[in-house]
């Protein structure tokens, strides 16, 4: 259906990774927008997804009030299940060794992408909630560029720290 990526290591967004087109144990399929912007050579070292925390939570929280009043909790946990099924489908977030690319949207689609020397900074915003969860949102700053915010990520921290050291590899 989408083109496979080998991911060598942990086959897992979130991690660190060094792809190719080669079909072999541990295939983490990427959605196609992003596989086709990669430029000749480029490669995928870094991939995100969203938190089912970030969209879940407060639907199961109002599940657990309204459980009693005819399984009505019930049809709100179904349903933030399907949301976020959706938008972890449709939301890609990838570092490859020369841009940030992230995409948004299931019929309306917002795409964001900034070469690694243009990224002036990255924010991140975590709530207590966020905190213990590790999900939060990131906000990406771009020279010339109005800031791009990538809300309800899982291990924001992380993105960040695996931007820092891509960059800094990418100016050696």
């Amino acid at each position: 259906m989408f083109p496979e990526t080998v991911v060598t290591g942990a086959a897992q967004p979130g991690r660190y990774a060094v792809t190719s087109n080669t079909n072999n144990m541990g295939v983490h399929e990427m959605s196609s927008y992003v596989q086709s912007v990669l430029s000749n050579n480029e490669k995928i070292l870094y991939s995100a997804k969203i938190s089912a925390w970030s969209s879940m939570l407060p639907s199961l929280v109002l599940g657990v009030f309204l459980l009693p009043f005819y399984g009505l909790g019930l049809l709100l946990w179904l349903s933030a299940y399907i949301a976020y099924k959706i938008e972890s489908h449709t939301t890609e977030l990838v570092i490859t060794d020369k841009k940030i690319i992230a995409k948004f949207g299931l019929i309306k689609r917002d795409t964001v992408e900034l070469l690694l020397p243009k990224v002036e900074s990255i924010q991140v915003k975590q709530s207590v909630f966020g905190r213990l969860l590790n999900y939060g949102s990131i906000v990406v700053s771009g020279a010339g560029n109005p800031q791009t915010p990538v809300p309800g990520i899982d291990a924001p921290m992380q993105f960040r720290k695996a931007f820092m050291e891509i960059q800094e590899k990418s100016h050696k």
